[in-house]
């Protein structure tokens, strides 16, 4: 069972301001950081932006606390809190689905590409450690149905207004039962996110500087080897270690290979503050466990935020459908980070 390491500390934000250096194979990509850039400019001519309404009309909160949530295993029998039955998992995408939630990837709401209709709320579905449960292609190329891309593709052709869109944190070999290669292509062509989560699992906190590299770039080279058209740019720290020196989660080089991420994610137990808040840190991104409410950490799960947050909605992120604007209510203002002040809808 991977149980997490908590995170004492997160990297300083301004790390992310910095060119990575070139060598070699070369992972290329600009840093987002909170305070350090505006909100990427939406296409005039989405169907949110056509869509946008008043803020006040549909409360709009685009500083609200956005669920990040970590699945890894499905089975009919979890041994595990990490591990979900397929009915469980469908039951939660039903439900995201029913209370007005639009998934977006890790990468999108890193760099605050937030483009959803008006009275939405974004939620960034992320799995980890490629395992076959999650991704398995039939002799078709298609995936199978009890897989939980499977069962994320039918949810989302049952909800036209929920679409399919994911993070898939990879280790080495990834999709070992279909194939990286054919399993990484089927990905990246629908539109999903590929990201790092090291070469074997590596609990970094343990490793050195070198070893950390290592672990990161080779998983880099083997993701750019399958998928060469993929574009790297979010990282998962196995177990939630965080290694020494921090910095070494957003780049790095080993063997000419480098990377840069625009967004480290944890493994954390609460939803993650909007990308447009001052207090937002890209390199230490907070996760919610997929579980159930039951058990001693029940509190910490899904399932009972998923319900805290249908409680007291005026907490959660809510688009007003303009992805060129940050809206919200001016009680809100001093929560604002300074570099979208001038795309500030207060109301």
């Amino acid at each position: 069972m991977r149980r997490p390491v908590p995170v004492l500390s997160a990297l300083l934000v301004g790390l992310l301001a910095t060119s990575c250096s070139s060598g070699g194979a070369t992972q290329a990509g600009s840093p987002a950081a909170s305070g350090s850039a505006a909100r990427p400019a939406g296409d005039a001519g989405s169907a949110s932006a056509q869509a946008a309404k008043d803020p006040a009309s549909v409360h709009a909160n685009e500083l609200g606390a956005v669920p990040v949530l970590m699945y890894h295993q499905l089975t009919e029998h979890p041994a595990s809190v990490y591990d979900r039955t397929p009915a469980d998992f469908r039951a939660e995408l039903e439900r995201l689905a029913s209370e007005g939630y639009v998934p977006i990837t890790a990468a999108e709401f890193t760099s605050g590409r937030i483009d959803i209709p008006a009275g939405a709320h974004p939620v960034v579905l992320t799995f980890d450690d490629s395992t076959n449960s999650q991704v398995r292609l039939g002799s078709d190329g298609q995936p199978a149905p009890d897989t939980a891309l499977g069962i994320l593709l039918d949810v989302a052709k049952r909800h036209p207004s929920f679409p399919a869109r994911a993070t898939f944190f990879v280790n080495s070999e990834p999709f070992s039962e279909t194939g990286g290669k054919q399993a990484l292509a089927w990905l990246t062509a629908h539109g999903f996110e590929v990201g790092n989560h090291t070469m074997d699992h590596a609990n970094l906190r343990t490793l050195g500087a070198d070893e950390v590299q290592h672990e990161i770039a080779g998983d880099l080279k083997e993701i750019k080897q399958l998928a060469p058209g993929a574009t790297v740019t979010s990282f998962a720290l196995p177990f939630g270690a965080m290694p020494q020196p921090s910095s070494l989660a957003v780049r790095g080089t080993s063997q000419g290979v480098s990377y840069q991420h625009r967004g480290v994610y944890l493994v954390g137990a609460n939803p993650s503050v909007s990308p447009f808040a001052a207090s937002f840190d890209p390199t230490a991104i907070p996760r919610i466990r997929s579980e159930a409410a039951t058990g001693e950490e029940a509190e910490y799960g899904s399932t009972s935020w998923l319900d805290k947050l249908a409680k007291d909605p005026s907490n959660r992120y809510t688009s007003d459908g303009n992805p060129n604007t940050v809206a919200f209510p001016k009680s809100e203002e001093s929560r604002l980070a300074p570099a979208y002040r001038t795309q500030a809808r207060a109301y």
